[in-house]
């Protein structure tokens, strides 16, 4: 099976079509969207109502930061110009869309994958994974052979050696990446709405379980109508300049 896994989509109509398009020429045959669907962007009921589809099809969906709050009251730890994208967020949806983001689980496991939108370790804390240890804890606390996840809003990949040493690798585009059955992972695909790693192009990857192989890939798309959407909305300006520069 090949699996496409996006994340981050932060209401950004614009890099998720893009994305899906890219993925459907890349021969998949299902998706997993590990969190963060709303948020920063201007299309959050166009995204979330996209990813309810895929999901109604069999498509794999957990719960992110910014799915949380919009749903729940504001956190202090959000940054003041994220949470006014959040109380905005919240009067573009409707409740089915309220109801499906609050329903989401934090965590799913299949098999030996397991899908978190932060860390498997305490998920609920969105643990930033950026460095190796925390990479470790969140495989350690998975139990699984590979965990997908998000939230750092660039790509990587981590692997535990069977000896339990770590190692990290940062994919170019396009790469594919044969991984051991005698190792873990966890795999970052990088962010589909709001890449930051001074490349605007979406990111996503394809995890193909019979190649045992991940391909990470890079999608341009038009991230100035996505801007422009953010800077008509009322937003805060910052969250468009992200998209124009990647970070």
């Amino acid at each position: 099976m090949r699996l496409a896994l996006l994340t981050d989509l932060h209401a950004n109509r614009e890099a998720v079509e893009a994305c899906l398009a890219h993925a459907q020429q890349q021969r998949v045959d299902q998706y997993a969207f590990t969190g963060d669907f709303v948020g920063y962007g201007a299309d959050p009921a166009w995204v979330v109502c996209t990813v309810m589809d895929y999901v109604a099809h069999g498509a794999v969906a957990v719960r992110g930061n910014h799915d949380h709050a919009v749903t729940q009251p504001a956190r202090p730890q959000m940054h003041a110009e994220a949470r006014e994208v959040i109380a905005w967020t919240g009067g573009q949806l409707d409740a089915g869309q309220l109801a499906f983001l609050a329903a989401l689980p934090l965590t799913h496991k299949n098999g030996n994958a397991y899908f978190v939108h932060a860390s498997a370790h305490a998920p609920e804390r969105w643990e930033y994974v950026t460095d190796l240890d925390a990479a470790e804890r969140s495989i350690r606390a998975s139990g699984s052979r590979i965990v997908f996840s998000g939230h750092v809003h660039a790509p990587a990949l981590y692997r535990r050696a069977d000896d339990g040493r770590m190692g990290r690798h940062v994919p170019a585009a396009g790469e594919a990446v044969r991984l051991q059955p005698q190792h873990q992972y966890l795999v970052l695909p990088g962010a589909v709405g709001q890449p930051r790693d001074q490349n605007n192009a979406a990111c996503y990857a394809i995890f193909d379980d019979a190649a045992r192989e991940i391909q990470y890939f890079r999608v341009p798309y038009d991230h100035g109508a996505a801007a422009r959407k953010v800077i008509a909305a009322g937003l805060p300006i910052v969250f468009a300049m992200r998209l124009i520069e990647g970070i």
